[in-house]
């Protein structure tokens, strides 16, 4: 998911280093959207001979390619080792060796005569050249590739990989599918500044690093960071640190006032599907935290209350008694209630009857789109509205909630 650092009043305002990070952000999930089990099955010969599929699922897509790039220069008896993808490939011989690697039969040979030339920006070029006789010359330009520019080179070597990824089959296995609770939990962990970000929830958190950082970031100065054992974990030992982190991290939560039963350390760093549990309440905690009154954080009858008299005020004929409703599927509550809070965004002639499921899901996606475009930080999907999931509908009131908030204390 986009870092929710970036608003819509950076684009309004026009801020250049704002909209640029927000475009290459874009830019940078659309190169790296099939870099998956899912999508290029041959990428279980990357993982070594004791990694197991989860670690692979736990590597960024940065990661990936670099062990993609050193498979692909071992194909071909090349001994470099990359590690980055800016001082590792300045000389360009790593491309010169990749781009051999790669290229497919009908559209071959491509031969090494670029490492003949001892200047780096002219290599660049005639390697740039060999790219684009395979259709594959993206992103940069010779001066990019001799400076070490991480994004270019990057974006060049994602794409190359989506053209021809050169994996053999790996044969039959399961392949570990991210659930859209999963991904959802994901993205808002992320989007709060995981560091490093969190690729696969279960690997990600089993050092109870990202929980506790999470908590900060929740509840501020409610870890103590002299108590948090960080890494490099030892080999003899380092299991126990990080198990260690994450009683700590249940402990925080027990403190707030979260249902863990049966929940402890170990269910957190071994990837329990009970890590949900803790990760949901957090999320839940942090987005009840952006409404409060008097100082308490409000509950969901409070919120639901709060929904339909706006609603009413608003002479809407929408109205809802709880996240269960099943009329909440067609999404008409959502937005009126983004009309009445800020009017004149919704255009009515965009909404569909909700008669049948494709239409209910245009509309579940035009409300989410809707309620961000006002400020709303939604980390929900159309799926969780047209399905009337309770959980998440509560998030998307709770942060359309939120923006009505912020513009009643504006007045």
């Amino acid at each position: 998911g986009i870092n929710a650092e970036y608003g819509a009043q950076d684009l309004i305002d026009g801020k250049p280093h704002r909209c640029l990070g927000l475009l290459w952000q874009i830019i940078r999930i659309g190169l790296m959207a099939k870099i998956t089990l899912k999508d290029c099955p041959g990428l279980r010969a990357l993982l070594d001979e004791f990694e197991s599929l989860e670690q692979l699922l736990a590597m960024s897509p940065e990661e990936i390619l670099c062990r993609w790039v050193n498979y692909q220069l071992n194909k071909v008896g090349c001994k470099r080792v990359v590690k980055n993808f800016t001082t590792d490939i300045k000389d360009s011989e790593v491309y010169a060796h990749l781009l051999v690697a790669v290229c497919p039969e009908d559209k071959g040979p491509i031969g090494l005569e670029p490492l003949n030339i001892q200047d780096h920006t002219r290599r660049a070029e005639m390697v740039l050249e060999n790219a684009a006789a395979i259709d594959a010359r993206s992103f940069v330009r010779a001066r990019d590739i001799v400076s070490g520019n991480q994004k270019l080179n990057l974006a060049f070597v994602a794409n190359l990989f989506n053209m021809y990824p050169a994996m053999d089959d790996a044969g039959e296995f399961e392949i570990i599918e991210e659930t859209r609770e999963e991904k959802t939990m994901r993205n808002w962990m992320n989007s709060l500044g995981a560091t490093p970000r969190v690729k696969y929830i279960y690997e990600d958190l089993k050092d109870g690093l990202a929980i506790l950082q999470l908590f900060d970031k929740i509840k501020p100065g409610c870890v103590n960071w002299s108590k948090v054992n960080k890494p490099p974990f030892k080999a003899l030992g380092g299991k126990m640190k990080q198990i260690e982190n994450c009683n700590y991290a249940i402990a925080l939560g027990k403190e707030i006032g979260f249902v863990l039963v049966g929940i402890d350390g170990n269910n957190l760093h071994d990837g329990d599907k009970l890590t949900l549990a803790l990760v949901w309440q957090m999320m839940r905690h942090y987005t009840l935290s952006l409404l409060t009154h008097d100082g308490k954080i409000l509950k969901d009858n409070e919120i639901i209350s709060w929904c339909n008299t706006k609603l009413e005020e608003g002479g809407k004929d929408s109205k809802f008694a709880g996240f269960k409703d099943p009329s909440l599927a067609n999404s008409r509550a959502i937005v009126d209630l983004i009309d009445v809070i800020s009017p004149g965004h919704i255009s009515y002639d965009l909404m569909t009857a909700a008669a049948n499921d494709d239409d209910k899901f245009l509309n579940a996606r035009y409300a989410i789109t809707m309620a961000r475009k006002i400020g709303a930080r939604i980390f929900a999907l159309p799926e969780d509205i047209t399905e009337v999931n309770p959980k998440m509908i509560m998030t998307v009131f709770a942060c359309i909630m939120s923006v009505g908030f912020a513009k009643e204390n504006m007045k």
